[in-house]
């Protein structure tokens, strides 16, 4: 009981804003993780479980079962939900996931913006906890278990600066990530090989053409990066 109250005061205490250089060096090294290819392979992961995680939540919130989800080595992955194949509750499951990442982000800035640092973080750790029971596969469990393990090392091992830096850096990372990720969607859809990719499966479910729903997620990812890195630097900056 005691560990549950140390953990929820230190969720719940405002910490003072870091310094600067903490800001500006977690946006550079997400700016680095996305320009360096063998580290985009490997910090894609991450926007991989927010995506199936987002498919995942909007499934449930609109009344369908989950079945599961994937994670593979490639960075793909797939969630299963069980319920009417056509309607509301799949498109907005379809949806999700390629702006799950950004609104993640975004919310992940509003509450750095009000000091909550270690609050986030220990949210994400939640948030990787309710994943994991339904992950399917042992790439994916293997995946989500030390994601997981990373947050937990750093939540409550970590310096105060350095839980400020890796939730700046996180938050970043999934806003900066988000749009690259949709660029990303439409190069492979250009190349004949999203034919199942979620703007190709809202394009079936809604007869709005495939890449309208590419522009939709790259607005929304845009909007977010902009609204969020307005809310991460603004007080350094305004």
């Amino acid at each position: 009981m005691n560990l549950l109250t140390d953990i929820w005061e230190r969720a719940t205490t405002a910490q003072p804003d870091p310094p600067q250089a903490v800001v500006l060096g977690a946006l550079a090294l997400a700016l680095v993780c996305l320009a360096v290819p063998v580290l985009w392979r490997l910090t894609r992961h991450v926007l991989t479980i927010v995506h199936e995680g987002s498919h995942a939540l909007a499934a449930l919130l609109t009344g369908r079962r989950l079945a599961g989800i994937r994670l593979h080595s490639d960075t793909s992955g797939l969630t299963l939900s069980v319920g009417k194949p056509r309607g509301p509750g799949m498109i907005a499951t379809a949806f999700a996931g390629y702006v799950g990442p950004a609104i993640l982000g975004l919310g992940a800035a509003w509450l750095l913006g009000r000091g909550y640092a270690v609050g986030l973080l220990w949210l994400l750790v939640l948030a990787l906890a309710l994943l994991l029971v339904q992950i399917r596969n042992w790439y994916g469990l293997w995946s989500v278990l030390v994601s997981g393990a990373v947050l937990v090392g750093v939540t409550w091992w970590g310096s105060a600066e350095l839980q400020s830096a890796f939730a700046y850096l996180v938050t970043w990372f999934l806003l900066l990530g988000a749009p690259r990720a949709v660029l990303e969607l439409q190069t492979s859809r250009r190349r004949s090989r999203g034919a199942s990719s979620d703007a190709d499966i809202l394009a079936k479910l809604t007869r709005v053409p495939g890449i309208v729903w590419v522009g939709v997620f790259l607005v929304v990812c845009l909007g977010a990066l902009g609204l969020g890195s307005t809310w991460l630097a603004g007080a350094y900056f305004g």
